[in-house]
């Protein structure tokens, strides 16, 4: 596996990449913005960690351009930690969001378990031993959700959000009752995180052709997994 480590701040760069190594990846590195989209360009590139304050082009707008050619993993690592930049980072396409300082071990982690979860959707074929709900198979023991046999890249958070919602069909969750339970109780960010998410989680599936079964909101009130007769 490679991974392509972004950031304009040479030491944080390169303890990156010595942990990165010492867990048994590749890599390759990034000094701003433009230096991303080349390398990137080149190819073979599995994962990014991608610094969103850079020179020439940010880290947002570098995730932009990605998202618009491919669905590598992205992990945003940044100094601003402030709700909104979360969760733009996630609506553009960023698969996970860690701020400044950080744990390296705790990256690698991060990593290594969006890497397990790609891995895994690429590797399975899609089989009626998942829950199926329209023309989608939830398939919560093998990590896999396919829409008409082909399987869907989902984030950890919108998989956690989708079991929850397949495992109660037709039930209304709150916006906190899913902050509670696939956040945590100790979560302090943004509840707007979890509109985020389902507005995500809705895209891929409506882009893969789901048919049969919808997440639908009731305003004011939450969200839920409707499934058609």
């Amino acid at each position: 596996m490679r991974l392509l480590i972004a950031d304009d701040n040479d030491a944080i760069r390169d303890i990156l990449d010595n942990f990165a190594r010492a867990s048994g990846y590749e890599t390759v590195l990034a000094v701003d913005g433009q230096d991303v989209l080349d390398k990137m360009a080149a190819g073979g590139i599995d994962l990014i960690l991608l610094d969103v304050m850079m020179p020439k082009i940010d880290g947002f707008e570098v995730c932009r351009k990605i998202r618009e050619q491919c669905e590598v993993p992205i992990i945003m690592i940044t100094a601003r930690g402030e709700d909104y930049d979360r969760i733009m980072g996630l609506e553009i396409g960023a698969d996970d969001y860690v701020v400044k300082p950080f744990s390296a071990p705790e990256v690698m982690a991060r990593v290594k378990a969006v890497l397990r979860r790609l891995q895994l959707t690429q590797r399975e074929t899609p089989t009626a031993s998942g829950r199926m709900m329209g023309n989608m198979v939830f398939d919560e023991q093998r990590g896999v959700v396919s829409v008409n046999d082909k399987s869907v890249r989902l984030t950890h958070k919108e998989f956690d959000i989708l079991r929850l919602l397949a495992e109660y069909p037709e039930q209304l969750f709150s916006r906190d009752k899913l902050l509670d339970t696939v956040w945590g109780y100790d979560y302090t960010g943004d509840i707007r995180t979890v509109d985020t998410h389902i507005r995500r989680l809705r895209a891929k599936l409506e882009q893969a052709g789901l048919e049969g079964c919808t997440i639908g909101t009731v305003w004011g009130r939450g969200y839920r997994l409707e499934v058609q007769a």
